[in-house]
């Protein structure tokens, strides 16, 4: 399994996610890392030995502003792999993303209109530069007004699965930033449909990603936890987790 790192972009700088409340988050506060600008805590990270990286593109997903750029620079400077959200809607907005060196394109349901454009971006892009995120706010799931597939999410999931979606992200927003541990009971549910799993949002210390390693889950998408060294980079070490 792996432990990934996350980092939350709004206003071209990194934040405390907390909750999925983006209205409320602040500027980054690291015991990692002195500055909240997102090259430099990449590079944070990087330095500890991580080589994959999450990115939340909050300017992509709430305004449809991407950074397409730091991504690019983030890449080019680290070359650390990158799974970026966005909020992508079309093709074009993938590929592009593609072009600045990112190695997985995430699409969110938080932001997807249509369950068939997921088929349509794996189809052009192929099922291994694709992840899935399964956006949830406990075991409600977070999709637009109009979203035009199902709203039960193990229903969507078996669906995505059906048409070629090898990856899930399982992201708890309410759990994001709440040290209150992972949204199990899904979790479990998505594990049983032979796909790769990721996990979001509550991880706490390093007996959670031990129990999640052991479930057989793919990888662990942490940031709190990391930045408040609740999770330290010895025990990751000690735990072949890094």
């Amino acid at each position: 399994m792996k432990v990934i790192p996350v980092i939350d972009v709004l206003d071209e700088l990194v934040v405390h996610a907390v909750r999925g409340r983006r209205q409320e988050y602040q500027p980054l506060s690291s015991t990692l890392c002195n500055s909240v600008g997102p090259l430099e805590v990449a590079k944070a990270f990087k330095t500890l030995g991580f080589n994959d990286l999450y990115i939340a593109d909050l300017d992509g997903i709430i305004k449809g502003e991407v950074n397409f750029q730091i991504f690019k620079q983030i890449v080019d400077e680290t070359d650390l792999k990158l799974m970026v959200d966005a909020g992508v809607a079309d093709i074009e907005t993938a590929k592009k993303l593609l072009k600045t060196g990112v190695s997985k394109v995430i699409i969110g349901t938080e932001t997807l209109q249509n369950s068939s454009f997921v088929g349509d971006v794996v189809r052009v892009l192929g099922n291994e530069r694709v992840i899935v995120s399964l956006d949830l706010k406990g075991e409600k799931l977070l999709v637009k007004l109009e979203f035009a597939g199902s709203k039960d999410p193990m229903c969507l999931l078996r669906d995505f699965r059906k048409i070629g979606v090898l990856s899930v992200i399982v992201l708890d927003l309410n759990r994001v930033g709440s040290n209150e541990g992972t949204n199990v009971d899904f979790l479990k549910k998505a594990l049983s449909e032979n796909m790769d799993v990721y996990v979001g949002g509550g991880v706490r210390d390093i007996k959670d990603l031990i129990i999640l390693k052991n479930w057989g889950v793919s990888g662990a998408l942490v940031a709190t936890a990391l930045h408040s060294r609740k999770i330290s980079i010895t025990e990751l070490k000690q735990n072949g987790l890094l």
